[in-house]
Parts: structure tokens; C-alpha cells; sequence
């Protein structure tokens, strides 16, 4: 097992990419480019703190902590924008806004612990 596979971050990221993959990129009515956006930030998420986790310096470790966490706002701004174009049911956004949020403070967290 990778080290990676045991951070809960990631382990939240994963779902999260999945909750996005099954809730919004299902939308038929979701134009291609945004589709593609969504699918790219939201896989960069955990895929950027996995890739963090091989880093043998801490600023690079924090480094793509920053980038995930940057795909996680990114996310949050598509969700923003789906929900006041109707496109995104309000329920479906509290609850993908609610799991972003929470690996945003995460992710957060391990970018000020490896700045010490």
C-alpha cells in the first residue's frame, strides 16, 4: 500500500471525484467544455495529493497541496455557477460544496503544517 491510500484527505477526494462523476457529470444538458473542466479539476484533486505524498521535500509536498486545493475551489466555482444557471439542483450543491469545503480545511491544514 501506498502512504497516500491512508491520508483521509485523499481518501475524501476520491469520493468527492466520484459524488461529481455521479451527480453533475451525468447532466445531459451540461455543455462538453464544462463537463471536461469538472471531470479535470475534480480528478486533479486527489491526484495532485498523491502525487504530493512521493515528495521527499516539504516544499514540494506543500506545493501540490496548494494545486489540489486550488482544484477544489476551482470545482466549488463550476458548482457555483451550474447552480444559479439552474442547471444544479440546490441540494446536490450543498452537498458537493459541504465535501469540497471540508478537504479545502484539510488540505489547508497539511499546507500550514508543512510550512513549519
Amino acid at each position: 500500500m501506498f502512504d497516500f491510500e491512508n491520508l483521509e484527505v485523499y481518501k475524501k477526494a476520491k469520493a468527492f471525484n466520484l459524488a461529481v462523476n455521479k451527480a453533475v457529470l451525468s447532466i445531459e444538458t451540461l455543455d462538453g467544455v464544462t463537463k471536461n473542466q469538472l471531470r479535470r479539476a475534480s480528478l486533479s484533486v486527489p491526484l495532485n495529493i498523491a502525487e504530493g505524498a512521493s515528495r521527499f521535500s516539504k516544499a514540494d509536498r506543500k506545493n501540490f497541496c496548494v494545486i489540489a486545493r486550488g482544484s477544489v475551489f476551482e470545482c466549488v466555482a463550476v458548482f457555483d455557477i451550474l447552480r444559479d444557471s439552474g442547471q444544479l439542483p440546490g441540494e446536490v450543491f450543498t452537498y458537493l460544496y459541504t465535501q469540497a469545503e471540508e478537504m479545502s480545511k484539510m488540505l489547508f491544514a497539511m499546507i500550514r503544517n508543512l510550512e513549519q
